[in-house]
């Protein structure tokens, strides 16, 4: 072979190498430019939600401050009345804060057993078939539109109430109480459903080696073990009900009045924040910024109880191998 021969092939193995070179450079540039092109419009999605969240408290604030440089936070915490809409005006936010409690409390007595034994169900005896049959049905409450949930509760649950209890109101805390609580069923026993599920099998197998029964593994074994994710389910639940409006709005009333009886027309801090919203009120004026004071009181509740979840998911959650 020729020195004029081999030096070709020499450059052409030079080319090829260099088209190599280049392009394994190329390679995970165009990777890495993908990738930034798909981190962007993610960024993006994120900070636009963080954005919206910043706005809504900045708002809130903003708005709050401004009540309170008219209305002493001493008579907001202290008034026994609500009644910023009359001519004689009392800013008793505890008022609002019973009537919020008392149909929260009522829609747990409703949610938080019926939840936790239907996801102990779920989790412990349904079959296959009857799981796949019974959570759908139960998720379907959650997609009911909550004004549905409303008239439901004026026009078929109080009825019912006035027949066993004739003393109650047409407007009344209970039948809100009630038809909150199934609305929330399926969030508690869907998240407490899934906290059981993560209990390991070797627990439940231990349990009934040394000759428990079914239910004893159920009660003793897996809701102790799934006991945080349980904890965490009823206070989100709590605080959707402490949240929830057109329900409250339709059936509970919009009468202020201090009392822990559901038998009586009240009106709940968002059936309030509902009353106000609705345009009669001028905008600027110290019953529109009544709004924003009760939405911040909302507001606080919300989240106290969205950290007290978190703290008990981290406080006492159990981690399996």
């Amino acid at each position: 072979m020729s020195d004029e021969t081999i030096t070709v092939a020499h450059r052409g193995q030079a080319h090829v190498a260099e088209e190599r070179a280049v392009r394994d450079f190329r390679q995970p540039f165009a990777r890495g430019l993908r990738e930034r092109l798909i981190e962007a419009p993610l960024l993006c999605a994120a900070l636009i939600s963080i954005f919206t969240t910043a706005g809504i408290i900045g708002v809130l604030i903003f708005e709050t401050i401004e009540f309170f440089q008219e209305v002493p936070l001493w008579r907001f915490l202290t008034e026994t009345q609500w009644t910023p809409l009359f001519t004689e005006r009392y800013y008793g936010i505890i008022v609002l804060l019973s009537a919020t409690f008392t149909t929260s409390l009522g829609a747990m007595v409703v949610a938080l057993p019926l939840g936790l034994l239907a996801a102990i169900y779920l989790s412990e005896y349904a079959g296959p078939r009857a799981r796949r049959i019974i959570k759908p049905v139960l998720e379907i409450l959650a997609g009911i539109p909550t004004v549905v949930y409303g008239y439901f509760a004026l026009l078929f649950v109080t009825p019912i109430l006035q027949a066993i209890i004739p003393q109650t109101a047409v407007f009344n805390g209970a039948s809100a109480s009630i038809v909150m609580g199934i609305m929330i069923l399926p969030l508690v026993s869907s998240m407490s459903e899934d906290a059981m599920a993560s209990v390991p099998r070797a627990l439940r197998e231990g349990a009934y080696a040394l000759g428990s029964t079914r239910f004893e593994v159920a009660t003793r074994v897996v809701v102790p073990a799934a006991l945080s994710g349980i904890v965490a389910a009823f206070i989100l639940a709590i605080s959707r009900a402490v949240g929830e409006t057109m329900i409250v709005a339709i059936a509970a009333g919009q009468s202020p009045t201090l009392t822990l009886s559901p038998l009586v027309p009240i009106e709940t801090m968002t059936a309030y924040i509902v009353q106000v919203s609705l345009g009669d009120a001028p905008f600027g004026s110290i019953e529109y910024k009544t709004i924003f004071a009760v939405g911040m009181t909302l507001f606080l509740m919300t989240l106290l109880l969205n950290i007290f979840s978190q703290w008990i998911l981290a406080r006492f959650r159990e981690e399996y191998q």
